[in-house]
């Protein structure tokens, strides 16, 4: 079994700067609090979608190489909506997988993404156990 350690150290006020396996570090802050505007770094929750969206890129992006599929450009816009209540958490995930370019093949890209969503993709895995996650593709010519 891998395990992984993540260190997280409280550096000021309410930011925090992180470690990950890697090697690099993240700022983490509270986007609630008025000291850390213009701070350079991400929001706990905010990370969690770019986890997300990263996780099932890297799957789709490995996938299409295998297949041989090229696409010019390719971007994952995620969604998500809080609950009202505390502690607050995503409980509605919209996943948008966006292909740009030339002959693009729409069934090899179905199924590179079927395969991240629900076979390869961790992270999509766990949203899937507190939240609704829905996923779309895109298609646009360049």
């Amino acid at each position: 079994m891998v395990k992984n350690i993540v260190t997280t150290v409280w550096t000021q006020k309410e930011q925090f700067e992180s470690n990950n396996p890697s090697g690099h570090h993240l700022t983490m802050f509270s986007v609630a609090d008025e000291e850390n505007k213009g701070t350079v770094g991400y929001g706990p929750k905010a990370l969690m979608l770019s986890s997300l969206a990263g996780c099932s890129a890297l799957d789709v992006i490995s996938l299409l190489k295998k297949m041989r599929v090229e696409t010019a450009d390719f971007k994952i816009e995620v969604t998500a909506e809080l609950t009202d209540e505390h502690p607050k958490f995503y409980n509605k995930v919209k996943v948008d997988y966006h292909f740009t370019g030339k002959d693009l093949q729409p069934e090899k890209i179905q199924k590179a993404v079927n395969l991240s969503v629900t076979k390869y993709c961790g992270v999509m895995e766990m949203f899937r156990q507190f939240a609704v996650v829905e996923t779309e593709i895109f298609l646009h010519d360049e």
